[in-house]
């Protein structure tokens, strides 16, 4: 018989319904102190260990009326659209932890220009940039310039919302269609230095001053083998990264995630979630590409299973500020691949029927499914992501491509080299 007086019986609400809140989902079911886990809205995977909830991840008042109505003891926060929309202050208001950032904080992904102000305000290595609002003042100063140009519309904008212009016609057409034709919405562009070399992922859990790495990650944002096709919100994930020295691990720890941290609380604007460093190891060294406010996706799906410490903890401690001992990570290689629908990222059919997930041995996180009369269906350009775990980068790439091969579906593509850079 089981001991339900000793049971804690966590009830914890996940905001969001990718691949991304899958793992997050994955990593709580694996916690001995979670009873019941809601995820709003979830997908088609994640019903397997969550009960999913009607409500959008923006829909902030019907989320909070969830979570008070079910006696929810802690909330964790996915997407970015939901930090921005003011999840995290809304619920703090009332009272119920919740991991996250505040809106004002969330700045640091949704506002480029704010996050480049931080970097040069707490001397965190960066591109050069300059910042625009009038068309005519960024094309003169780019005619100016040097090519290649990277702009950046200064905004949350679904990750489209920068472009490496090659030459002077290019940067022309960006700037028109952010400036004048508002593709993104009004707002403002930051015209950067271009900069070369590998790009990788330095996630950490951050509460206030308190920054707990994660292990470093490298997506794959091309949509085909070799890096070719178009960019694409993450074809494939693996970690850990042999390019980057320990060295160079120690110096974005201090002088990028926990110099930005401690520059945020300074500010008055505390992290208290995750802090993505979207960095680039240069010949000049280490810079900073981007930061997110949240998990990065697919970065996470190969990060969060090789979590040790309970996550519950992990999430509670930072939703609260309280301070953790240590947070503990596996030693082992994970390989992580992204089935996609046929003519991702661009135009796509959706409803083709998928088998073989239930004999794939190892998590696979649901991106875009459905389910319909007990069948499973692709419902979105990412469909899920496969993953496996090895004592090295070579295993765990093995074993991934292996066991993809178990399932089955007629309008399904995957690239067949990710992790290339690590072998």
């Amino acid at each position: 018989m089981p001991n339900f007086v000793d049971s804690p019986m966590k009830r914890v609400l996940v905001v969001g319904g990718g691949g991304r809140e899958h793992a997050i989902v994955y990593a709580l079911s694996r916690s001995k102190q979670v009873e019941k886990i809601y995820c709003a809205p979830g997908n088609a995977g994640i019903a397997d260990l969550a009960e999913c909830v009607s409500i959008k991840d923006t829909d902030v008042e019907g989320l909070l009326a969830f979570a008070q109505s079910h006696n929810v003891d802690l909330t964790v926060v996915g997407p970015e659209a939901a930090l921005a929309a003011g999840i995290v202050d809304t619920f703090r208001a009332a009272g119920i932890p919740i991991f996250g950032h505040t809106r004002a904080a969330t700045q640091i992904e949704s506002s480029k220009e704010f996050a480049k102000q931080i970097m040069t305000r707490y001397n965190v290595p960066t591109a050069g940039y300059q910042s625009f609002s009038d068309y005519e003042e960024a094309r003169a100063y780019i005619a100016n310039g040097t090519f290649p140009v990277v702009l950046k519309y200064d905004g949350l904008a679904a990750g489209k919302g920068v472009v490496i212009a090659q030459d002077y016609d290019e940067a022309e057409r960006t700037l028109r269609d952010m400036l004048v034709d508002e593709e993104f919405g009004k707002g403002r562009v930051l015209v950067e230095d271009y900069l070369t070399g590998p790009e990788f992922s330095f996630m950490c859990f951050v509460s206030g001053e308190r920054v707990y790495p994660m292990p470093l990650a490298q997506d794959h944002k091309r949509a085909y083998d070799g890096d070719k096709g178009p960019n694409t919100g993450g074809m494939g994930a693996y970690t850990p990264l042999p390019f980057i020295t320990k060295d160079d691990e120690a110096f974005a720890l201090e002088y990028v995630l926990q110099a930005t941290a401690t520059g945020m609380a300074k500010e008055g604007l505390p992290l208290s979630g995750v802090l993505y460093g979207g960095l680039m190891k240069t010949p000049q060294g280490i810079k900073v590409i981007e930061f997110n406010a949240r998990f990065g996706d697919p970065e996470t799906e190969v990060i969060l299973p090789l979590l040790d410490t309970d996550a519950y903890d992990v999430f509670y401690a930072i939703a609260t500020g309280g301070e953790l001992s240590e947070v503990r990570w596996h030693e082992k290689a994970t390989v992580g691949v992204v089935l996609a629908s046929k003519g991702y990222p661009a135009h796509y059919e959706k409803g083709f029927p998928i088998t073989g997930v239930e004999d794939y041995n190892g998590p696979v996180f649901h991106m875009g499914t459905k389910r319909a009369d007990r069948q499973l269906l692709t419902n979105g350009g990412r469909v899920m992501m496969c993953i496996a775990t090895g004592k090295d980068i070579a295993e765990a790439q093995h074993k991934v491509y292996q066991e993809i091969e178990k399932i089955h579906c007629d309008n399904l593509f995957y690239r067949k080299d990710i992790a290339y850079q690590a072998l």
